[in-house]
């Protein structure tokens, strides 16, 4: 397979393949009739970026118009930011920020620094809309010494306080041993920041997809 055939546009991704994955989950009034499970929250952890890449759209795998994408699987992660009765949020500001395939993130303290995969992003943003739904297209994480592979999320809303979790991949074998999702006693709790990385069947590149909601303990009106 040669490389160009990795590289998506701007265009498909943003449209089209943006589209068909979110269109897929949209919220459905009096779905929800009970309290939903809130999201634990989890630690920051030392590497949000200490200085912004000048790119910060939701494809964490091409930098502006570079030609030249991200090393790794490519993952298309989605889902919903939620109140506690299944209510969507809008206007929320979801951000995420992974290390690359090679361990190493978007900050001057990373370890692997002279490693860091320059095509990667390494952190992006995305604002939600009325059914609450966010869209990224990134790498499938990777583990590195002491902590399972994660993908972090902050998540801010005016007037709020940010609110931050990290998510996780179902059925890796270091998440048993990783220390801050152990931190988290109540399994129903720790289980919801387990997700699928799932292989997209129409993909003829190797790409997965994983789905995380995220519910806040609070209603958007509130």
């Amino acid at each position: 397979m040669n490389q160009t055939s990795l590289i998506y546009t701007r265009r498909h991704f943003l449209g089209g393949a943006a589209a068909g994955i979110a269109g897929a989950a949209l919220f459905t009034p009096g779905v929800f009739a009970q309290q939903l499970l809130q999201t634990p929250k989890q630690t920051e952890g030392p590497f949000y970026p200490n200085k912004l890449p000048l790119d910060t759209d939701n494809d964490l795998i091409v930098i502006n118009d570079a030609l030249t994408p991200a090393v790794g699987t490519i993952a298309l992660v989605s889902g919903r930011i939620l109140g506690p009765r299944g209510e969507p949020i809008r206007n929320a500001m979801v951000e995420i920020w992974q290390c690359d395939n090679n361990g190493a993130y978007l900050h001057t303290g990373t370890g692997n620094a002279n490693k860091r995969d320059g095509n990667f992003q390494g952190f992006g943003r995305f604002l939600t809309g009325s059914t609450g739904e966010y869209l990224f297209r990134t790498i499938k994480p990777v583990p590195y010494p002491g902590r399972a592979p994660h993908i972090h999320y902050m998540i801010k809303l005016k007037g709020r306080e940010k609110f931050t979790t990290q998510c996780y991949i179902k059925g890796h074998p270091q998440n048993e041993g990783d220390g801050v999702l152990r931190g988290i006693r109540d399994q129903k709790a720790r289980a919801s920041l387990i997700v699928d990385f799932a292989p997209l069947k129409e993909s003829r590149i190797g790409e997965v997809a994983a789905r995380f909601d995220i519910v806040l303990g609070f209603t958007p009106e509130s």
